[in-house]
């Protein structure tokens, strides 16, 4: 019975670091109100922090260790009932300059942060949190496609020169009229070359013959499917983004998507964390926008506030060149006078689109309008109850951001300077980044998650594994005795690296979650059943101890690898097909069978060398 002695260093290793990693979950996060500017260039300091503490008490609400981070104050409350009510008077006495946040503050000992230590997160079900479900308006993203369609057959017509009198979008069709039947079977063969999305139907009118065009089925349903596929990616970019950490976006049925949000206990934030969409329009700007001095716009002209809300007005044409929808790619940077911009990559449409705008207007001015969907926040008393409720109105903010002279032809990759702050590129380049909605989205329903219903099942998850650790230690001692207390010890091991990984890669814990691990539990010691029944065979037929335990060893291996390997590749499918509870149940049974295959085997057989290894046994307590 020989063991290599890296094998002792690798176990020590693996031990100290699973103890020490596993030991922040014993430590859970708090709850507690982030206070941050409504701005991203907004500077958040100590009289900030002291206005809010006296707030919250005068209020009666108890806060304590309150600290800075990221340009935030975080201020913690005893419970989460506080931590709802302190985000509603901060609120309402911050005013909107400021944006009160429900967060999680750690409670994890600065020696174990230091080395990177984090608690394991918790899933919706665990922590609390909201529910959504919302619907993709479809008819919305045909509307928008044909837009665009519209204005893409007027210019192909036009490039081909083909004489048409009137190109009109309709509910679901787009109509070309023409003076004559040549006009129109020329028009006909240039659609036809450019696109196959659409049926072509010839049919005459009283103003002469026309052309209608209708999305075929399969095209109908790529829009469709695009319209929520886009959506999805963009919610979860935009909350990744933001700061809502593992939450949950997938799409239900054709037509619907489910967002789940751990740790968010007010609907109403998440709501405005959703519906945050900014997107960025390319127009030119008018020719009379410089004598322009208010009242009426000339037509084919709108009128925006340039770089604030309460700046001068800016003159723009209405037609659009591109929009965010188009951006591939936006990164902050700085421009050769070190102030802060963003450097934008569009597609390849929108790079023609672009590239065929500027062809002709070198030498005029181009602007960047910033659209913001927002919310305007109002608290009114009810004269009948004397509460004070609070009142959301949501608006549109369009904002000229950037006014440039065009000097050169522009293509895919260009940049916008005069963005403000540093932060305020980024968080630009951010929110572009994520992309834009490709259609409206409704709420049809949402549910809060209540923290008690949150502890209730962590209470009961604690509860089941704590049974299920028992019962297979009981019978392991009882059936194997020392082996069986040998395999516990390694189960105990197994149970802080299923711990650590978690925490290391980030996965959320949920109940889905916690019955694999339960179940983990159970598979973890199979593997030492099979050990000490094939040495109990190998001492039936004679072998002496040592023999039996370097046998027993060597040849379950194989059945072992076997059982766990194709376990394995059960929760690898799970995870690859299945959606949240599933993969929950898939990611923690994946971990616990890989750990359960070094503790199992490796950690067991160096203690049990270490046990029998140096001293002349004549039997073994198995």
């Amino acid at each position: 019975m020989r063991y290599p002695a890296w094998k002792y260093v690798l176990i020590l290793f693996v031990l100290v670091i699973s103890t020490l990693y596993a030991l922040p979950s014993l430590y859970p996060d708090e709850p507690a109100v982030q206070i941050s500017g409504a701005k991203a260039g907004s500077q958040i300091d100590q009289t900030v922090l002291n206005r809010a503490e006296q707030i919250l008490k005068s209020a009666s609400i108890a806060t304590h260790d309150g600290s800075f981070g990221q340009n935030a104050a975080l201020l913690r409350v005893r419970t989460s009932e506080d931590q709802l009510k302190a985000q509603e008077v901060l609120r309402r006495e911050l005013g909107e300059n400021y944006v009160v946040a429900l967060n999680l503050a750690p409670t994890t000992p600065a020696w174990l942060q230091a080395i990177g230590a984090k608690p394991m997160k918790l899933g919706l079900d665990l922590r609390g949190g909201v529910h959504f479900l919302l619907e993709v308006d479809m008819s919305k993203a045909l509307e928008q496609r044909l837009e665009t369609a519209t204005a893409d057959i007027r210019r192909n017509l036009r490039d081909n020169k083909v004489n048409f009198n009137a190109v009109s979008q309709n509910k679901d069709n787009i109509v070309v009229s023409f003076a004559n039947t040549t006009d129109r079977d020329n028009a006909v063969s240039v659609l036809r070359r450019q696109s196959n999305d659409f049926s072509i139907q010839s049919l005459a009118s009283t103003d002469g013959p026309i052309l209608q065009l209708k999305y075929t089925e399969a095209r109908l349903q790529e829009i469709n499917q695009y319209a929520v596929n886009q959506n999805l990616t963009t919610l979860r970019n935009r909350i990744n983004e933001l700061g809502v950490a593992e939450a949950l976006v997938q799409s239900q049925g054709s037509n619907r998507i489910v967002v789940d949000l751990p740790g968010v206990q007010d609907t109403a934030e998440a709501k405005r964390v959703l519906g945050r969409t900014a997107n960025l329009e390319f127009r030119l700007v008018s020719e009379q926008a410089d004598t322009y001095a208010g009242g009426p716009v000339p037509a084919g002209t709108q009128a925006f506030p340039f770089e604030k809300l309460d700046g001068p007005t800016i003159l723009l044409k209405r037609q659009r060149i591109v929009t965010g929808e188009r951006v591939q790619n936006a990164m902050s940077g700085y421009d050769e006078n070190n102030q802060p911009e963003v450097n934008i990559t569009l597609d390849t449409a929108g790079g023609k689109l672009m590239a065929d705008a500027t062809r002709n207007a070198v030498g005029k001015q181009m602007a960047v309008l910033f659209i913001e969907n927002k919310q305007r926040i109002s608290y009114v008393t009810d004269p009948a109850t004397g509460k004070t409720v609070e009142t959301r109105t949501p608006y549109i903010e369009s904002v000229v951001i950037n006014r440039a002279t065009i000097q050169a032809v522009l293509g895919s990759s260009f940049r916008i300077t005069g963005v403000g702050t540093p932060q305020e590129a980024s968080e630009l380049a951010l929110l572009l980044r994520a992309g834009a909605l490709a259609a409206p989205m409704y709420f049809v329903e949402e549910r809060t998650v209540g923290p008690s219903l949150g502890q209730d099942n962590i209470d009961k998850g604690i509860l089941s594994t704590q049974v299920g650790f028992v019962l297979v230690a009981l019978f392991m001692i009882v059936f194997y005795r020392v082996f069986g207390l040998i395999a516990n010890v390694a189960l105990f091991m197994n149970l802080a690296m299923i711990l650590t990984v978690m925490s290391w890669i980030g996965a959320a814990l949920s109940l889905p979650g916690i019955a694999g691990i339960v179940l983990t539990i159970g598979m973890a010691v199979d593997a030492n059943v099979l050990i000490c029944e094939r040495i109990r065979e190998e001492i039936r037929w004679g072998a002496s101890p040592k023999q039996a335990i370097v046998a027993g060893y060597d040849r379950a291996y194989t059945t072992i690898f076997d059982s766990n390997l194709t376990t394995l590749l059960v929760a690898f499918i799970l995870f690859a097909i299945g959606t949240g509870p599933i993969k929950g149940f898939a990611v923690t049974l994946a971990i616990g069978i890989i750990c359960s295959m070094f503790t199992a085997i490796t950690v067991t057989r160096g203690i049990v060398q270490l046990v029998y290894g140096k001293r002349r046994i004549d039997h073994l307590s198995i």
